[in-house]
């Protein structure tokens, strides 16, 4: 099992962790409570392999499809709806939100080739990430994604147990559909804003995979909106 970048430190801390508490319950304690001892070795070790778990990075095939946008995450898709996007288009879109539980892979990928126009980091909240109010309350990166065909806003949200958004992409670069946007530690959700009159290719509840999944395909004849605000600044972090 390959395991991702990200994790190298969480995983090293873990395992001396593990160490000091079987060291010390089993040379002060196996000989009183010996049962005590291997409860404790048993319990420390699901949470040991947990961790390692969660930072897996599965090898798998990648679509790539210029006029189709690809799932981003790992997950369940909890919503689908017209909304009020206030951030950079400030106009409706759709939005796909995908949540990743604890046990998913939590490694975020690319959606669509194209050019970074905007990425920004936003402190905030820690909701449950299926709250409505987490898309605009919590702490979240935002991205967005500019192709020949549309724009597209990718939201990175931490939930109430993730504490730490990792976004690889800077204002100005191209990227490749499929490729690593970033990582968000332990539990979260991934939006993305699609323009009105998208064709989806995912429903309701439905489990898609990161990167395999087509969320959406992208009619050529959708116009390639930009912000309606006079424009923009783009922040790279």
């Amino acid at each position: 099992m390959n395991i991702h970048k990200e994790g190298y430190r969480t995983i090293a801390i873990t395992v001396l962790i593990f160490g000091a508490i079987n060291i010390i319950f089993f040379y002060f304690f196996s000989a009183q409570n010996p049962f005590l001892s291997w409860v404790v070795f048993g319990i420390s070790l699901i949470a040991l392999l947990f961790i390692i778990s969660f930072f897996r990075s599965p090898k798998r095939n990648f679509i790539v499809a210029h006029h189709q946008v690809i799932c981003p995450a790992d997950g369940k898709v909890v919503v689908i709806e017209e909304t009020m996007e206030p951030e950079y288009f400030k106009d409706k879109r759709l939005q796909v939100s995908i949540f990743m539980s604890p046990a998913n892979v939590h490694i975020n990928r690319i959606p669509m080739s194209g050019k970074i126009e905007y990425s920004q980091y936003h402190k905030g909240k820690y909701l449950v990430a299926w709250n409505p109010k987490s898309s605009t309350e919590n702490e979240r990166h935002s991205v967005v994604i500019k192709s020949d065909s549309a724009v597209i806003l990718v939201k990175q949200i931490a939930g109430a147990m993730a504490k730490r958004i990792v976004n690889y992409l800077k204002v100005g670069e191209y990227v490749s559909q499929g490729n690593e946007m970033g990582f968000i530690k332990f539990g979260s959700r991934v939006d993305v804003l699609l323009p009105v009159g998208t064709e989806l290719n995912v429903a309701l509840n439905q489990k898609v995979k990161g990167g395999i999944t087509v969320l959406a395909t992208i009619d050529t004849l959708v116009p390639v909106d930009e912000p309606n605000t006079g424009g923009n600044d783009s922040v790279s972090v």
